[in-house]
């Protein structure tokens, strides 16, 4: 991240597809030919891997850190592989709008169960397979298991299933192994597919000199192939339950802090094995990605742990890590490691400190800065530092026009007004904040696609702290039109964002 440069935040979800969902398909690719048109550098996407309907379709909380989600497969990919037929493909189809994830759940499974059906015969997906069964089996493995046993057992979180299989007897699995053979080799199929259409997805950014921006949540779901595989690596007690949740203290945007449900590590013994296991997830998510940014940063060096069954945060304390000696292991490991810290929010100085040492880039939030009259603000623009990646707002904020109309007061509004120099014009006002943005010298600056389009307030990607309605946001086509390409292209130019070709 040494050169001047610019990019977007879509998540998958929100590209065009007729299935109901974005996915790896021609969406996806006229979105990167977009981006390169445009003078882009990088493409932001939000976590890959599997959500589900009981975690409200959050990417953040999921079965696995490792697998991704089928609902990204794209039927039209799976027709030029002969794996599905027009027709098939044809009647799952759905309207444009907002992501339905219940019917985008039954029409994608339903294909997939079809084109699994025709997989055995294709000779040249089968040695692909084969090998990605091979490479991938440290994490693949277990999660088919995990899926398959989730089915089985009605859905009921691993530590409700009969004791055997909840303690992983070797015999016992050996035995369900067997039984459940079928549905295992389904759901490797299934991942064999979705990470290869997203590999060729990513080639095709990378050609087109775009690098790929992924996300990383510092913590896993309880009811997940991570926690049941490795229950070790987690404060649990004698029955496996969590004895701690993860979440942060009360501060100024909340009085009770946030009680986020996570397990938190055993440090103790992530250290004693040569944290094996984050080093596995960080060289994972580096195959899938160019750049990880990762989620919660400050958890690296303390955390907040809220003892079981405590209804809010408040009841709390503050834990340390071997951050040091963590991080440490990671450079040594990657000697270029392309993370970029999410350190929004209070963040102490021995999270600072841990930054500065290993040359973290940090983030800003360009909504956050006009709060109050303060020069020295972090997030007014004067005070950006090259080494760091810039934001209008993130997935968790309104969209810019959203914020100007309903977040943002009159000081705030009249504070935005003089740092810009000019009065405020609401239908430009996406395009104030961006600008705004592309001349600091932040090496890397991104933006939602939301505040490029102009959108407003129903359009932004989260809510926090809502369970509904959230991750379901797309665009369509007609929307990037040639005056928002000719807009951002040439603002992309003239703040010196656009990579000299070699």
């Amino acid at each position: 991240m040494k050169e001047r440069g610019s990019g977007l935040l879509a998540h998958i979800t929100s590209l065009p597809s007729p299935y109901g969902i974005g996915d790896f398909g021609g969406g996806a690719y006229r979105f990167v030919d977009f981006l390169n048109q445009t003078g882009q550098s990088y493409w932001q996407v939000l976590p890959l891997n599997p959500t589900g309907l009981a975690h409200g379709n959050s990417p953040y909380s999921s079965v696995s850190a490792f697998a991704v989600n089928v609902l990204l497969i794209s039927p039209e990919l799976l027709i030029k592989e002969e794996l599905l037929t027009e027709e098939e493909a044809g009647r799952a189809k759905m309207e444009a709008g907002r992501v339905d994830y219940e019917r985008v759940v039954e029409s994608k499974l339903s294909l997939l169960e079809k084109a699994c059906s025709r997989f055995s015969s294709r000779r040249k997906l089968k040695t692909g397979y084969s090998r990605f069964c091979e490479e991938e089996a440290g994490w693949l493995d277990d999660y088919a298991l995990f899926v398959a046993l989730k089915e089985k057992f009605e859905l009921k979180p691993w530590n409700e299933w009969p004791q055997a299989a909840r303690d992983r007897e070797p015999t016992e699995l050996e035995k369900l192994r067997s039984e459940l053979a079928e549905r295992i080799e389904k759901e490797k199929v299934f991942q064999f597919l979705a990470v290869k259409q997203w590999m060729e997805l990513k080639q095709y950014c990378n050609q087109k000199g775009i690098q790929i921006l992924g996300d990383i949540p510092i913590y896993v779901t309880y009811d997940s192939v991570d926690v049941w595989t490795s229950p070790e690596l987690f404060k649990l007690d004698k029955d496996k339950r969590p004895r701690f949740l993860a979440g942060v203290p009360p501060d100024y945007f909340s009085k009770t802090g946030q009680l986020w449900g996570n397990p938190v590590y055993n440090w103790q013994v992530l250290k004693k094995q040569g944290y094996e296991w984050w080093l596995r997830r960080l060289e994972y998510n580096l195959k899938l990605f160019n750049l990880v940014r990762v989620d919660h940063f400050r958890g690296f060096v303390g955390y907040w742990e809220v003892p079981y069954g405590e209804e809010t945060a408040i009841n709390g304390r503050w834990e340390k890590t071997p951050a040091y000696d963590f991080f440490q292991k990671v450079t040594e490991r990657f000697p270029e490691l392309p993370i970029i810290a999410e350190d929004l929010g209070i963040i102490t100085e021995d999270v600072k400190e841990v930054m500065k040492h290993f040359g973290f880039a940090g983030m800003k939030v360009l909504m956050f800065a006009f709060s109050e009259e303060k020069p020295d603000h972090p997030y007014l623009p004067h005070n950006y530092i090259h080494n760091c990646l810039a934001y209008t707002g993130t997935h968790d904020n309104n969209t810019a026009l959203g914020w100007f109309e309903e977040e943002a007061g009159e000081p705030e509004r009249e504070r935005l007004a003089e740092y810009v120099g000019h009065d405020l014009i609401r239908r430009e006002i996406h395009w104030t904040l961006i600008r705004t943005v592309m001349r600091s010298v932040a090496d890397m600056v991104i933006f939602p696609l939301q505040d490029v389009l102009g959108l407003p307030a129903e359009h932004r990607m989260n809510v926090p702290g809502t369970g509904e309605g959230n991750w379901s946001w797309r665009f369509q086509p007609e929307q990037l039109t040639q005056e928002v390409s000719d807009t951002l292209g040439r603002m992309t130019y003239v703040y010196g964002r656009i990579p000299e070709k070699e």
